[in-house]
């Protein structure tokens, strides 16, 4: 329950970041990808976009960064039902299910090239959970029915191929015909394992998402497993931080810390307890949000508002500032706010607002810098869309803050 100053904070909240909020997500964000990442020549969207609109088409395209896409403007249309919207759906739907989609062993590829020919052909649960996501809010916008086979479909290979009936939770990937792949990391830049707190969450959305759209008791069932996993498995319960790699048994293999895996966790969990309307769960995932937050708000913030990025297992400290955790911070606290009360979490949601506008939003070229040095400087050969950089993480944080608000 709010406690008795909740009131004045909530109109200070509406007041000071609702106009801006919907400022930026329609005037900004949904405008630049339309404007400047459609590849009208050769279908699809351009690989990657350097931070003054260079295009490099040949960079590989993301069906993550596809699925992305197709959510954020299934969502927008759903909301504002503007017909610029509704064009770029059928965009990305038509590219996700055509040169993405496997049409032999069924699921999305990894990476296609400007061609539309397979780069990296592995089906990681990772890619499958986001096309999950963006399939279902398409259909939720659109409710046109073979997207809805579709998604349905990818669940089925999913837990056909990709759950582990032994220990539970699911295996980061296998190869194109759903067979084991002898490395199944998303990037170089993280341990090989079994399982991983990323894919897990992804999947945990996706599914979600899902059964906002198809309440089926199979689909509602591997949620709720999904949650307890979580709370079992993934949340440490001494420092109410997520441990991210794991072997099939559930043994942590790093010790590593990521602050904006934490406070995007909390509130999704939140998330989808609701929406699987599991009260039990719903209480133990609204305190594990508090504590999760209280954590990144004690340790992982700078003195400026930002939320810190990671510590990794060497226990150095990545300062660099990425737009996708201020973004994921804003809404987190604001959560935490929510089911507590506590005004201390709702002038941290405030402050990751304040780096975004001041700091993130690049008033030059359009859209979001995503990564920033300490001092808040963007680095100039970071792309500003490319493999990873996209419009969900901002764009749903708006969509979440706008609802939080109303």
């Amino acid at each position: 329950m709010n406690q008795p100053s909740s009131h004045i904070v909530d109109e200070t909240f509406k007041l000071a970041l609702r106009q801006p909020i919907e400022a930026e997500l329609i005037g900004n964000i949904l405008p630049f990808w339309i404007n400047h990442t459609v590849d009208r020549e050769r279908g699809g969207f351009y690989g990657a976009l350097s931070n003054d609109l260079h295009i490099h088409n040949e960079s590989p395209r993301s069906a993550v960064v596809c699925a992305r896409i197709l959510w954020t403007y299934s969502s927008a249309y759903r909301q504002y039902r503007k017909p610029e919207y509704l064009a770029m759906v059928r965009h990305a739907y038509e590219y996700l299910t055509g040169p993405f989609w496997d049409p032999q062993y069924g699921g999305v590829y990894w990476q296609i090239d400007s061609q539309g020919m397979p780069v990296m052909d592995r089906k990681h649960s990772y890619a499958q959970a986001f096309a999950i996501y963006g399939l279902s809010e398409y259909y939720r916008a659109v409710q046109e029915p073979e997207s809805l086979q579709r998604v349905r479909q990818l669940f089925a290979l999913l837990e056909t191929h990709a759950s582990d009936p032994v220990f539970g939770g699911y295996i980061e990937g296998r190869n194109r015909g759903w067979n084991p792949l002898q490395d199944m990391r998303l990037s170089d830049k993280e341990p090989d394992c079994q399982k991983s707190m990323n894919t897990l969450l992804h999947i945990l959305e996706g599914y979600t998402n899902l059964l906002r759209a198809w309440r089926d008791e199979t689909l509602a069932s591997r949620l709720k497993d999904l949650l307890e996993i979580f709370f079992r498995h993934v949340i440490d319960p001494r420092t109410h931080h997520f441990k991210l790699f794991f072997d099939e048994r559930w043994n942590s293999q790093e010790e590593w810390v990521s602050y904006g895996h934490d406070i995007e966790g909390s509130w999704l969990l939140v998330e989808a307890a609701e929406t699987l309307g599991h009260p039990g769960l719903l209480a133990e995932a609204r305190e594990v949000a508090v504590k999760m937050a209280a954590a990144v708000l004690a340790e992982g913030v700078s003195a400026d508002g930002s939320v810190i990025y990671e510590i990794k297992p060497d226990g150095i400290r990545n300062d660099d500032k990425h737009w996708w955790v201020q973004a994921e911070g804003m809404v987190g606290f604001y959560n935490a706010y929510q089911i507590s009360g506590d005004p201390a979490f709702a002038r941290a949601s405030m402050r990751c607002w304040e780096v975004i506008a001041s700091q993130f939003v690049d008033r030059q070229y359009g859209e979001w810098y995503k990564v920033l040095d300490s001092q808040g400087i963007p680095y100039a050969d970071h792309y500003k869309v490319g493999p990873w950089e996209c419009p969900y993480h901002h764009s749903r944080a708006c969509f979440e803050m706008l609802a939080r608000l109303l």
